[in-house]
């Protein structure tokens, strides 16, 4: 994997988008600038003539694009997912500008897969979407007018990350392999049933356990092995004692 250029292991998710045109005009940013893999969640209209029009000469990746009923599908085998998001949110993963995150995306898609996920055009990402990537980008935009089209976020989103890719330097493979975002997501689902079981957790009071317990984990960047420990340990809390 490491002849591979990191911008083919990065794939766009738009979910929920409303408008098939916008589609056609993503696809059409993310091949002007060497991304190929678009990912779509529930799209309301797709495939549509507008989306045809819209994408101009990249119609090969609409053709090739990936339907999924949820977020977890898409991004599920990828080691980092990236939320974009100008909203401020109380209970925010780690945030980073659209260049910060694109070089971040760029070093862990030389080798593995790695998502940029986008929300839907009037309410953008829910915050259960948006917790289920690990870190969260923005556009550093005008304060006082900061909304974007969804086609021109996804081209300035594309824009650095070809930039990170022809700046970046070459670096050894890592030793150990990422846990993928679903790994993380059963280690997340089993600390949670762990505290229900144990009495640690009241789930009809859950207050702000749950999301800072999200927030931990995505902050971690957990590697595979990494998984397996947390997992082994949760097994032996629930199991009852050898006599």
């Amino acid at each position: 994997m490491n002849n591979v250029s990191p911008l083919k292991n990065i794939r766009v998710v738009l979910t929920q988008p409303s408008h098939p045109g916008n589609i056609g005009a993503a696809a059409r940013a993310m091949k002007t600038m060497g991304l190929d893999a678009l990912y779509l969640v529930n799209p309301r209209k797709f495939p549509h003539a507008d989306a045809d029009a819209r994408a101009s000469g990249a119609l090969d990746v609409l053709q090739n694009a990936r339907i999924c009923t949820t977020l977890a599908d898409a991004i599920g085998d990828c080691v980092l997912a990236v939320a974009t998001s100008s909203r401020q949110r109380e209970l925010r993963h780690e945030m980073m500008s659209a260049r910060q995150a694109a070089s971040a995306m760029i070093e862990s898609a030389a080798a593995h897969p790695v998502a940029l996920v986008f929300g839907n055009e009037t309410s953008g990402l829910s915050s259960e979407e948006a917790g289920l990537c690990n870190l969260w980008a923005y556009v550093p935009a005008n304060p006082e007018y900061a909304s974007l089209n969804l086609a021109a976020a996804v081209q300035i989103f594309a824009y650095e990350l070809r930039m990170a890719a022809v700046d970046a330097v070459h670096s050894p493979a890592p030793e150990f392999d990422a846990a993928t975002n679903e790994q993380v997501e059963q280690v997340y689902r089993h600390f949670e049933e762990t505290m229900i079981a144990t009495g640690f957790l009241d789930p009809a009071n859950p207050k702000r356990l749950l999301p800072r317990l999200r927030r931990m984990l995505a902050r971690a960047r957990l590697e595979s092995d990494e998984v397996n420990i947390l997992r082994g340990f949760l097994k032996t809390v629930r199991k009852p004692p050898t006599q």
